[in-house]
């Protein structure tokens, strides 16, 4: 069974493509979650995989921004450690960085985001 914020992100993804289809390439996940086993873990380790990157990536910048990271969340969820220092790595240079715990906060997050889409 898949989790929730697994259903959320896929909601959110769907949504974004059938609005945004100029877009629709520039929005993708980094699916660093999941179940690995030892042997896999450390290849994808070795290719750099990094714990902690945001769920997802918007590759377009904006006025303010040079892209996008969201982090999806259940409701509840809370940012792990990594997550957080991946967070203030990202911020430092220039990218906006934003939680999302439903598809209603993913709209209004995308939508305030994009209009400032020089």
């Amino acid at each position: 069974m898949q989790n929730i914020e697994s259903k959320i992100q896929q909601a959110c993804v769907r949504w974004f493509r059938l609005q945004y289809p100029k877009y629709a390439g520039n929005l993708f996940s980094v699916p660093n979650g999941g179940y690995r086993n030892a042997v896999t873990g450390a290849i994808l380790k070795a290719e750099g995989a990094l714990a902690g990157v945001a769920d997802l990536f918007l590759a377009v910048p904006n006025r303010f921004y040079s892209g996008l990271f969201i982090e999806m969340k259940q409701p509840k969820g809370r940012q792990q450690e990594s997550q957080k220092r991946f967070q203030q790595a990202v911020e430092s240079e220039g990218y906006r960085y934003a939680l999302c715990y439903s598809l209603d906060e993913f709209i209004n997050l995308i939508k305030g985001y994009l209009q400032f889409k020089d």
